[in-house]
């Protein structure tokens, strides 16, 4: 079975930083993409990044490139999401999540994901 386990979620102030961790176990599959989608209050749920699991390239959503940053510690089986200059609009459960095939697009605009981790909450507030 997948397993998707978060961690570092908290309670931070407008600014400040975080950084998500996520460990995988389970995969039987070779070529995917792993990352991040998040759910405010109130709202849909929102694919923010990705990464392949075969060559390491980050694919993310617009709204949030230059802040948040993915990466992939592959010696761990972890990826992480470094969430920086963190804005109350940032609210949300972060969820890690994986789609089996390798397109970042399906991943993060369509949220055509297989798997789910449990999520964890990050809250921004001053």
């Amino acid at each position: 079975e997948v397993q998707l386990v978060e961690s570092g979620g908290g309670l931070v102030q407008p600014g400040g930083s975080l950084r998500l961790s996520c460990t995988a176990s389970g995969f039987t599959f070779d070529d995917y993409c792993i990352g991040w989608v998040r759910q405010a209050p109130g709202k849909d749920r929102e694919g923010l990044s990705c990464i392949s699991s075969k060559n390491d390239k980050p694919w993310y959503r617009d709204s949030i490139r230059g802040r948040f940053t993915i990466s992939r510690d592959n010696a761990n089986n972890t990826v992480y999401l470094q969430m920086d200059s963190l804005i109350p609009e940032d609210t949300a459960v972060y969820y890690c999540a994986v789609k089996e095939e390798n397109l970042p697009y399906s991943f993060i605009h369509r949220l055509a994901i297989d798997h789910w981790g449990q999520g964890t909450q990050v809250t921004v507030s001053s």
